[in-house]
C-alpha cells in the first residue's frame, strides 16, 4: 500500500519561515536552475549523468554503480527505477550516514529480528526525489524502513539531517550532485512535512496491525508522498518573501 498524497500547504509552511530561511530556499533553487542549465547546454541531465558509463539500465539497479558517497559530509544518494505505476522515470535515495549525523542521536527503539544496519554503518533515509524522463524532480517521497535497508530514526533527528546532505565533488558529475544538494534545501519545507507525515502514517499502519512489525511490513512501501515543481516553489517563496517585506 502506498500512502495517499501529502495535504501541504505550502502557503502556510513559508509564513512559518523567517525571511534568512526564504533567502536560503532561493538560492538553493537559483543554484539547482543553473546547473540545470549548464546540463542542458551540453544536452545532459541530472538522471543522465548517473547512467552514463554504466552499461544496460536495469530496474532496482542502483546507478551509479557503488552509489555516491561524500566521506566529508558522510551524505550518500542512488538512482534507481522501479515503479513505472507512478509515472515517473525513477528516483534519487538520499541518506546521510552515522558518521554525518549529531552526536547523541539514536535510532528507533525496535524488538523485531529484522537486522539493521548499526554502529559506524547505521544510515538513515531522508527522502527520494521523482525524476521525470526529461530529467527534471516531480516528486518527493518517504518510504517504510525495509525499502532502503535502513536504520530508522525519528522524523526529527531526520529533519535535522536536511542541513547535513550536501555532496561536493565530480564523481558522478559535479552539477548533478549540487543539483540533488540543493533540491534538498530548495524543497525543505515540504520534505519536513512527508517526514512528520511518514511517521504519522507508521503509527497509524501500527495501530491497524498491531501483531505487525510495521518496519518490515511489505503491505507499507511509501509513507508519504508530495508532487514538487522548481518554479512554482520559487514562485511562491518570492510572493511570501514580498509579503513579508510590505510589513
Amino acid at each position: 500500500m502506498d500512502s495517499t498524497p501529502l495535504k501541504f500547504d505550502l502557503a502556510a509552511a513559508l509564513a512559518a519561515l523567517s525571511l534568512e530561511e526564504l533567502d536560503r530556499i532561493i538560492a538553493a533553487g537559483e543554484t539547482a536552475n543553473e546547473y540545470l542549465r549548464l546540463l542542458k547546454k551540453s544536452e545532459q541531465n541530472v538522471v543522465g549523468q548517473c547512467l552514463a558509463n554504466q552499461g544496460t539500465f536495469f530496474e532496482e539497479e542502483h546507478y551509479p554503480q557503488g552509489d555516491v558517497f561524500d566521506r566529508e559530509s558522510h551524505a550518500q544518494y542512488y538512482y534507481h527505477a522501479h515503479r513505472p505505476e507512478s509515472g515517473e522515470h525513477g528516483h534519487f535515495h538520499t541518506f546521510l550516514r552515522a558518521a554525518g549525523m549529531r552526536r547523541m542521536v539514536k535510532p528507533v527503539p525496535y524488538s523485531g529480528k529484522t537486522k539493521r544496519p548499526s554502529g559506524k554503518d547505521a544510515l538513515s533515509h531522508i527522502v527520494a526525489i521523482s525524476m521525470n524522463r526529461p530529467g527534471m524532480p516531480v516528486g518527493m517521497f518517504t518510504t517504510n524502513r525495509w525499502v532502503t535497508g535502513e536504520t530508522f530514526y525519528r522524523a526529527d533527528d531526520v529533519i535535522n539531517m536536511i542541513d547535513r546532505f550536501s555532496i561536493e565533488q565530480s564523481y558522478p558529475c559535479l552539477a548533478t550532485n549540487r543539483t540533488i544538494s540543493s533540491l534538498m534545501q530548495l524543497f525543505r519545507p515540504q520534505v519536513v512535512a512527508l517526514l512528520e507525515q511518514r511517521d504519522k502514517t507508521l503509527s497509524a499502519w501500527a495501530t491497524l496491525h498491531p501483531d505487525r512489525d510495521i518496519y518490515e511490513d511489505r503491505e507499507l512501501e511509501i509513507t508519504s508522498i508530495v508532487d514538487i515543481n522548481i518554479e512554482r516553489q520559487l514562485t511562491a517563496v518570492k510572493k511570501a518573501i514580498r509579503q513579508r517585506n510590505k510589513h
